[in-house]
């Protein structure tokens, strides 16, 4: 099953300044932060606040690439979650012919933003990430790693979108 999502925004993570990207279900009740690098944090913001420049960036030259194929690509989904990294595939529809290509959701979600696509999240990304009773499996154990821990704890969605990338 496929749960639609929007992206509800950008923060940076105060403790490792690394930016966080946030999905919110759009007919659902949950939300997904994914980390991500600093120049695809900076390519979705440029979207979010119709940031343009005067030569294109790496996923407004890949959109324009696509457009100049006429490639259109209907949906992007965040497909698996497997040792705390992310996947994601594109699909993409030429005439008669459908294809799917990898990516890193963070370029995928780019990507999607330029062309309109739609965005999902496939259901066994949200099992994964689901808190069972209040029970959940820390696996890193040292000082930074129980310091992460707290911090994600106390993190809610509203924390999102105070930061600017």
């Amino acid at each position: 099953m496929l749960h639609e999502v929007s992206v509800h925004g950008l923060a940076m993570d105060p403790s490792s300044n690394a930016p966080i990207l946030l999905l919110s279900a759009v007919n659902d009740d949950f939300s997904i932060p994914i980390w991500i690098g600093l120049l695809e944090a900076a390519s979705i913001a440029s979207v979010l606040q119709n940031i343009s420049f005067d030569r294109p960036m790496t996923h407004d030259l890949f959109k324009n690439f696509i457009d100049t194929v006429k490639v259109t690509v209907p949906k992007i989904e965040v497909c698996d979650l497997k040792d705390n990294t992310f996947y994601a595939k594109i699909y993409c529809v030429s005439g008669d012919e459908e294809f799917i290509m990898d990516a890193r959701p963070s370029d995928a979600i780019a990507l999607a933003l330029r062309l309109k696509a739609a965005i999902f999240v496939d259901e066994r990304v949200v099992e994964r990430l689901k808190v069972k009773d209040g029970e959940y499996e820390s696996i890193d154990n040292s000082e930074q790693g129980k310091q992460w821990e707290e911090y994600l704890k106390n993190l809610s969605p509203d924390d999102f979108g105070k930061y600017k990338v």
